[in-house]
C-alpha cells in the first residue's frame, strides 16, 4: 500500500509539473486567440566572396525584420519583404529577372540567410558566380 502511495504521488506531482505551463499558456490567450498578433519574420544577411561559406569571412551582413512591418539594416526592406512575401519565404525560387546580362567572370559570391520567416525557421546559403548573376536574382532581398 505504500509503494501505491508513493507511486501516485509521483505521478501525480509529474502531471502538474507537465500540464502546469501548458494551462498557464491556455489562459494567457483566452478563447483560443493567439498570444501574438504576427509570427516573427527577421533575419540576418551576409555577403562573402568565395566558393564557401565555410571557408568566407562575410564581407557584408545586414539585418531585415519583415513582420510586424519592414525594418533592420537592409537597404531595400520594404521591397525584400515583399519579394519574400511573394515566394512565401522560399529563398530558392527566388528567378533571374528578364533582361539581365551577366559576363561570365567567375568570381564566386557566397550569400547565408539565417532566421525566421512567419515563425520558422529559415536557413539558407548559395553560392553565384558573381556579383551580377547574385543581383539578377530577385529584385530586392540580395540586393546589400
Amino acid at each position: 500500500m505504500r509503494n501505491t502511495a508513493r507511486w501516485a504521488t509521483t505521478i501525480g506531482l509529474t502531471a502538474a509539473a507537465v500540464c502546469a505551463p501548458l494551462s498557464g499558456a491556455a489562459s494567457a490567450a483566452p478563447g483560443g486567440a493567439p498570444s501574438a498578433l504576427y509570427a516573427p519574420s527577421a533575419m540576418v544577411l551576409t555577403l562573402g566572396h568565395g566558393a564557401s561559406a565555410m571557408t568566407v569571412a562575410p564581407e557584408r551582413a545586414v539585418t531585415l525584420t519583415c513582420a510586424p512591418g519592414p525594418s533592420g539594416t537592409h537597404p531595400a526592406a520594404a521591397a525584400a519583404c515583399g519579394e519574400l512575401a511573394e515566394v512565401d519565404g522560399d529563398l530558392q525560387a527566388l528567378t533571374v529577372r528578364d533582361g539581365v546580362f551577366c559576363t561570365q567572370q567567375y568570381d564566386p559570391v557566397v550569400v547565408t540567410v539565417d532566421g525566421v520567416w512567419q515563425g520558422q525557421r529559415l536557413s539558407y546559403e548559395r553560392t553565384f558566380a558573381n556579383e551580377c548573376v547574385m543581383n539578377a536574382h530577385g529584385s530586392g532581398v540580395l540586393a546589400f
